[in-house]
């Protein structure tokens, strides 16, 4: 399991920071970004306060913002390798001999 020095606290408060970055570098208002998303805006501002939200909701202020594809490759399932001290297979090359 990796380790992470950062609480899901911490974490969603970070998330809440740049949405609501992005929120103003798009010259959203909160209201306008509750209606556009389909949450009250007492939610948003709490949202923006705290980091606490619905899935959904963080999904369809994601749709607004246009980061939804980020959320889509959240979790995934992306191929790891089983050890990273193992070799590479070793191609064989034509006309060599060993």
């Amino acid at each position: 399991m990796p380790l992470s020095l950062k609480t899901p606290k911490e974490i969603s408060i970070e998330i809440a920071t740049r949405l609501k970055a992005r929120r103003l570098s798009q010259n959203l208002t909160q209201v306008g970004l509750a209606l556009r998303a389909g949450m009250s805006i007492p939610s948003l501002k709490r949202f923006e306060k705290t980091g606490e939200i619905s899935f959904v909701s963080l999904l369809n202020i994601a749709l607004v913002l246009d980061c939804l594809d980020e959320c889509e490759r959240l979790f995934a399932n992306n191929p790891k390798p089983t050890s990273l001290f193992t070799d590479e297979p070793k191609t064989k090359k034509r006309g060599t001999i060993k």
